[in-house]
């Protein structure tokens, strides 16, 4: 599927639709460039989801967890990291859940155990993006 958006709300309506789509212990990869709207789009999927906190970069913490009214949302950057065996010294696998989305920007792991959903965001013009899903 592709989804094209203008704007920070219309990334958030994507998302929102992504997330009624949902099961839980699927793992979202998204794909694209710095400044893409990669953590726009999962802002978006966190308030979907029901989390009342404020989503920002994990850039720096790797990871962050947030509680949403039906599912965990684990959100990862693994921009900082290495390869794949820094990951799991991380204990990345305990965050794959029944009860958890996980969504990770810039992916190092090669297989996951579980549903995986790509999206590749591609940024166009200065507030429009193209989102490419693939797996839902």
């Amino acid at each position: 599927m592709i989804y094209k958006s203008n704007s920070v709300e219309n990334t958030y309506e994507i998302a929102k639709e992504l997330a009624t789509k949902l099961i839980g212990g699927e793992v979202i990869l998204l794909n694209g460039e710095l400044g893409a709207g990669k953590t726009t789009f999962t802002k978006g999927l966190a308030l979907a989801l029901g989390v009342e906190r404020s989503v920002t970069s994990p850039t720096f913490t790797i990871i962050k967890e947030y509680v949403g009214s039906k599912f965990e949302l684990i959100h990862m950057d693994m921009y900082r990291l290495e390869d794949e065996d820094e990951v799991y010294e991380l204990g990345v696998e305990e965050y794959l859940r029944k009860d958890t989305i996980v969504v990770i920007e810039w992916n190092k792991i090669s297989k996951f155990p579980c549903k995986v959903i790509k999206i590749n965001v591609t940024r166009t013009a200065d507030e429009e993006r193209i989102y490419e899903v693939e797996g839902l």
